[in-house]
């Protein structure tokens, strides 16, 4: 996956660290936002760029938790990246169980940033990719109508065509009209992926 397009932002009050990461990232062909405090973060419409965050853990303003806390009610499709100069067990075990993407200790090694960002962004896209897919899935689902919904519903549980007219109380070959009609809509060629796309969608259980 090419990742160049992404926008990295940089969280650091040290210039100096702030400036040497942002030089590392451009020079990777990444487009770059960094910022001094956290709350330069969320008060600058610089933000909004954002498709991977990079913060250290430690702010004057603030910590990181705060930040990601933030970033998860504002912008959750963003991953973190946390760089702190504290081997903090604590800290870091509850950065992750929030999601964050990564922990690393200062002074970072560069090849393990670049890595780090790199496999964020790409996680992040297939999980976008993903949302998206089930979300096309679900609306062709709310395009049928609800008797299509009701005998596809059977014909996902394995029954039978005779099987699905006598539960429906309806004839064959509307069974079989229905069961083309709902095929058709949900973009599929077969039962087994009518049901795999069905289950990635969480349209049902079985």
């Amino acid at each position: 996956m090419n990742t160049r397009h992404f926008c990295i932002g940089i969280v650091d009050d040290d210039d100096s660290v702030r400036m040497s990461i942002s030089r590392l990232l451009r020079a990777a062909g990444w487009h770059v936002e960094a910022f001094a405090s956290m709350n330069e973060v969320i008060h600058d419409e610089r933000a909004e760029r954002i498709d991977c965050l990079v913060t250290d853990m430690r702010m004057p303003d603030g910590d990181g938790l705060e930040l990601q806390e933030w970033m998860l009610q504002d912008k959750p499709h963003v991953p973190v990246i946390f760089l702190s100069a504290y081997a903090d067990v604590a800290t870091s075990v509850q950065a992750m169980k929030r999601g964050a993407a990564d922990f690393l200790l200062k002074p970072v090694d560069d090849g393990a940033l670049l890595d780090s960002i790199r496999q964020a962004i790409c996680r992040q896209a297939i999980d976008v990719m993903k949302e998206r897919e089930h979300e096309q899935i679900k609306a062709r689902h709310a395009s049928l109508t609800m008797r299509e919904q009701e005998v596809m519903q059977h014909v996902i549980e394995g029954r039978l065509n005779k099987q699905i007219a006598a539960d429906l109380g309806i004839s064959l070959k509307t069974v079989k009209v229905h069961r083309a009609r709902a095929l058709e809509k949900m973009g599929v060629h077969s039962v087994a992926k009518l049901v795999h796309a069905c289950m990635k969608a969480g349209i049902t259980e079985t």
